[in-house]
């Protein structure tokens, strides 16, 4: 029960990111990442002064967490450039369909039911529906090549793979019993931030950012990039894959909701329809028996 609520509380995080990065779009997304993650690894420092022990880890657990934060946020802004961003989020939810599918490769013990498909297949189809219900109509008109647009997809898909294993080397790591102190979430996400600064100072032009700019990153930080990777490191260590894996569907609706009250768009059909599924996933795939 503790894993589903820590899980739930980072998806109501995760939820925000969309709606903070539609006021901060205007901030290149290297730099925006590197601020975010960097701010976010500051909940980790008070536990770090008082036993500084906490951020040791393996380096292999290091450069797992590392290169997770940093190259799923790498792949997933770089195919928000190449294609179109509903088709980018769509693909990058498969996510939590192959934690619950792939769960069975990396965690010893675990087999899949018909019911986890089921959830699985039907969490699914609400968040393709959810994303789908949130189209901007700037997606329409995006002048865009075929062959960029291919590109970005694979890149989406990447991003996904990426944060799905991370999710699932993470509980085989707990379950090895060389698991690693949650505080270590913040020096995964410090040296992430570190390197996505790395690339906005190569890639990225400068730009000039306001008071607002800083609320609104310190909130993304302390939230979607920050709390949200502590809560679902230990939602992941003390619960069922399978479920959290379903759980995570609830992400892509609470996102398109959001952003539909920050957009000014009114619910539709689409949006409804899709909480049904994706609640109706989540129960489901939640079953113990």
């Amino acid at each position: 029960m503790k894993a589903n609520f820590y899980a739930l509380a980072a998806i109501c995080l995760w939820a925000s990111l969309a709606a903070l990065g539609v006021l901060l779009k205007h901030v290149p997304p290297f730099l925006l990442t590197g601020i975010a993650l960097g701010l976010g690894s500051i909940l980790a420092w008070p536990f770090v002064f008082k036993n500084p022990r906490q951020w040791r880890v393996a380096p292999s657990t290091l450069f797992l967490g590392v290169s997770s934060l940093f190259g799923y946020h790498f792949f997933l802004f770089i195919a928000l450039r190449m294609a179109p961003a509903v088709e980018v989020n769509l693909i990058n939810y498969l996510w939590p369909l192959l934690i619950v599918v792939l769960a069975p490769l990396y965690v010893p013990g675990i087999r899949l039911r018909a019911v986890h498909f089921m959830a699985a297949a039907l969490g699914f189809a609400g968040a393709a529906l959810a994303i789908w219900g949130g189209r901007v109509s700037t997606d329409a008109s995006a002048n865009l090549t075929s062959s960029a647009t291919g590109w970005g997809y694979l890149l989406a898909l990447a991003a996904a793979i990426v944060w799905a294993n991370y999710s699932l080397q993470t509980k085989r790591v707990a379950l090895s019993g060389k698991g690693f102190s949650t505080t270590a979430i913040g020096l995964f996400g410090l040296l992430a931030g570190l390197l996505s600064l790395a690339c906005h100072w190569v890639l990225e032009p400068p730009v000039q950012l306001t008071g607002h700019d800083w609320l609104l990153l310190l909130a993304m930080g302390l939230g979607p990039l920050g709390a949200a990777f502590f809560l679902w490191d230990k939602a992941l260590k003390l619960g069922d894959v399978r479920h959290v894996g379903i759980l995570s569907y609830l992400t892509p609706l609470a996102s398109t909701v959001l952003l539909m009250q920050v957009t000014g768009r009114a619910l539709s059909w689409s949006v409804a329809l899709a909480a049904a599924l994706i609640i109706g996933a989540a129960l489901l795939g939640t079953r113990k028996n």
